[in-house]
């Protein structure tokens, strides 16, 4: 029993020299310590856990060649080889982070993005129907964005330095070709949608996506809505019209459809404010939509949104050539507006997205030149004034049809290409006073590829990589823009972002571009950003250098118009942007800041060098607070927006160099805006009712600042006259009820 006893304390001894201590630390790629990770010997049930410091250490009895792993919820699984023989293994572990889709960098160099989809959003529906100055326009509420310039007399996004016809407006992935309703010479008007009907938004005032084209500046990308929460009906009536609308949600939620009329009539409201210009045809809109969603799958959807639409305006306005005689301007317009989209997964790796759009429309225009008896005249001394009696009738169709397919990549990686292709067909006709008619024609196919793909390193660095060509058939050439963006996280809540891309656009519809051999415009765009966002702040800050080559230079037509001569036009802009957002500092209210500072030249259109544009401010600001009181069940909301002057020139011919000249400029005097609009809503009844109304109080330029856009020139000119708003001042009052849904918790959670 002795030797027994013996040979087992021996056997144990052995056994026990012969365990192997592992021990080291576990750390992320910042090298901080992770506490929790998973230490364990493959196929074993040796193992530790690291602590708070990242340390860990055990003994294991197992031998030989054997598989030790490390292990840690979203980062990437250690493994290494050791061999075990008594000998400690010190292991000092750095584990690599799995990219996912709740921590992973974003890539937002100049994109400000809003969505269902996001953890933080810039703005959504309600932030643009609660901005003061928007007055429920998308465009409004974007123009209190760093980026944008505050022209008052043209519609569109003016971004830095760009024209409006450079920045292009999609819905559902379709380019939309007339987002404005047609404007009256030095009146700006607004977009045709309502803001409900998106869920999600992204603005890029640069460096957009390969996906999308013909822009030079910028894109506004909008996404409508899937089904809606409930079936529901809403009445309006306010000071400008009439509206009322219905949706009807299946009772499994799987398909829905809707319909909403609305008439627009502006006499009263042009009897309460007083306008500036002498309206003899009171602006009226009769505007109505359709749509239907079904839910094809548990990821698929077939929606479709149609809009039709038709109006009339007559203004009349001082000659500026003249003292007693007036122009008077005649404009019917109707326009239709259909989209259908397809969205779908295939498989587990495999997304779809397919879309095509269809508008159009017509724009009839008369202008007489007009004595103090209202009656027409036609004056062939000087020759000039015989142009200002003219009709001139526009017609156009766009049709657009796109598919995207992308497909899933290890992690959260991805890669999209699809195929889109354009056509227009645009015809006018021009009557001159003597009865004599002009007509044209303009066709165009343009047919496009795009590739790009999302490329995520780490969760701290990410890349958008794309590409885009084109083949127009009316210029009978082909581009190709290459487009690269770099994202890198500084901390969980700040990230550095890059962006490089070219941009390219046909010629404006204005600058026919007849027999001349012309190509593409062409703007190259250099972004460097900083973003920090949390759930109550928001600060961006960007940096942003644009080359444009090819632009349009212009020479009149027989029209009194110009048409695109050449594109030896160049220009630049560059500046500097701020945006501040802050929901928490002083309770229930919610404010943003913007800055934009813009350094830009160019020299196209009839420009006989380098000039600062006329559309162009150096430095703009705004200011938007919303607060809401929950006792009152009220928001009070305010906008201020401060620009610094434009320049105007007076451009016209030497009559020696038959060139072109600036004959007189200087700079309009500051903008200012201070705007203000109140918003209450009351239940209707028990609040369980589901009957809810919301009354709505504007009014734009409290102060009365006057306001200069620019200034209009005599064809001598030895007169100017002031592009000015048409009234210091507009008031909206309207009451918008709504049953089954509730408006206004979502005003009060967005405000909170």
């Amino acid at each position: 029993m002795k030797k027994i006893f013996t040979f087992l304390l021996i056997c144990f001894a052995v056994n026990g020299f012969t365990q192997t201590k592992i021990s080291g630390t576990v750390k992320d790629n910042r090298n901080k310590p992770l506490r929790g990770a998973s230490i364990s010997i493959k196929d074993s049930y040796d193992g530790a856990t690291s602590d708070s410091l990242g340390r860990f250490a055990f003994t294991t009895d197992e031998k030989g060649l054997k598989t030790i792993e490390v292990g840690y919820l979203s980062f990437k699984t250690f493994t290494k080889e050791a061999d075990l023989n008594g000998t400690a293994v010190l292991l000092d572990v750095v584990l690599k982070e799995l990219p996912n889709e709740m921590t992973a960098v974003t890539i937002t160099a100049g994109a400000f993005e809003a969505s269902d989809k996001k953890r933080v959003t810039v703005l959504n529906s309600i932030d643009i129907v609660t901005t003061a100055s928007a007055n429920a326009d998308i465009t409004g509420a974007l123009k209190t964005l760093p980026g944008t310039q505050s022209v008052g007399e043209s519609e569109g996004l003016f971004v830095r330095g760009g024209t409006a016809t450079e920045s292009k407006i999609f819905i559902d992935g379709t380019q939309v070709n007339n987002f404005f309703y047609t404007s009256t010479p030095g009146i700006a008007s607004r977009g045709r949608f309502n803001p409900f009907l998106f869920k999600g938004t992204v603005f890029s005032t640069g460096g957009y996506s390969a996906l999308y084209g013909q822009a030079l500046s910028s894109a506004l990308i909008l996404e409508s809505i899937d089904l809606p929460e409930q079936s529901s009906a809403d009445i309006g009536i306010s000071v400008v019209g009439l509206s009322g609308g219905y949706q009807k949600l299946d009772k499994n939620k799987k398909y829905s459809w809707g319909a909403s009329y609305s008439l627009a009539n502006l006499a009263l409201a042009f009897k309460i404010v007083p306008q500036r210009p002498d309206y003899y045809k009171i602006p009226v809109y009769n505007e109505g939509d359709a749509n239907f969603r079904i839910k094809t799958s548990k990821n698929g959807m077939l929606k479709y949104y149609g809009y039709f639409s038709s109006g009339k305006i007559g203004i009349k306005n001082q000659d500026i050539d003249s003292l007693d005689l007036k122009n008077a301007f005649d404009l019917n317009n109707i326009n239709t507006y259909h989209n259908l989209s397809y969205k779908e997964k295939i498989g587990t790796a495999w997304k779809l997205n397919a879309g095509i759009s269809f508008s159009t429309n017509k724009d009839a225009i008369n202008n007489e030149l007009q004595n103090s008896s209202n009656q027409k005249q036609i004056i062939s001394t000087p020759a000039f004034y015989l142009s200002k009696n003219f009709g001139l009738v526009n017609k156009g169709k766009f049709l657009q049809s796109r598919i995207v397919l992308e497909r899933r990549l290890p992690g959260i990686s991805a890669l999209r290409f699809g195929v889109e292709n354009s056509i227009t067909n645009e015809q006018s006709e021009y009557t001159a006073y003597s009865g004599a008619r002009f007509q044209d024609t303009l066709k165009e196919n343009l047919i496009a590829g795009f590739a790009e793909t999302d490329l995520y390193i780490t969760n701290d660095i990410a890349a958008k990589i794309g590409a885009r060509v084109e083949h127009s058939q009316l210029l009978d050439k082909t581009n190709l823009a290459p487009r690269i963006s770099l994202a890198y996280k500084l901390t969980a809540k700040s990230q550095l972002s890059l962006a490089y891309g070219q941009f390219f656009q046909n010629p404006d519809r204005r600058l026919i571009p007849t027999s001349f051999n012309i190509g593409f415009s062409k703007a190259t765009h250099y972004i460097f950003q900083y973003q920090k966002v949390t759930k109550d702040y928001t600060l961006r800050s960007e940096l942003f250098y644009k080359n444009y080559d090819a632009l349009y230079k212009t020479a009149p037509s027989f029209t009194g118009n110009e048409v695109a001569a050449n594109t030896n036009g160049k220009g630049y802009a560059k500046g500097f942007e701020l945006f501040w957002r802050d929901r928490k500092t002083i309770k229930n209210l919610d404010y943003w800041f913007s800055y934009s500072y813009l350094d830009t030249k160019r020299d196209f259109n009839n420009y006989p060098g380098f000039l600062e544009p006329s559309f162009a401010t150096k430095h703009t600001a705004s200011l938007v607070m919303k607060k809401f009181v929950m006792k009152w069940k009220t928001g009070f909301n305010t906008s201020y927006t401060f620009a610094t002057g434009r320049p105007y020139y007076n451009i016209g011919t030497n009559t020696v160099t038959g060139k072109y000249e600036v004959k007189d400029q200087g700079k309009t005097i500051n903008y200012n805006n201070l705007s203000f609009s109140l918003n209450y809503l009351p239940y209707l009844g028990k609040p369980n009712s589901k009957k809810f109304m919301v009354l709505v109080l504007s009014l734009s330029n409290v102060l009365g600042n006057n306001q200069v856009f620019s200034y209009n020139y005599s064809v001598d000119g030895n007169r100017k006259l002031a592009v000015t708003p048409p009234s210091r001042r507009f008031l909206f009052i309207g009451c918008f009820i709504s049953l089954g849904v509730d408006r206004t918790e979502n005003a009060i959670n967005n405000n909170l």
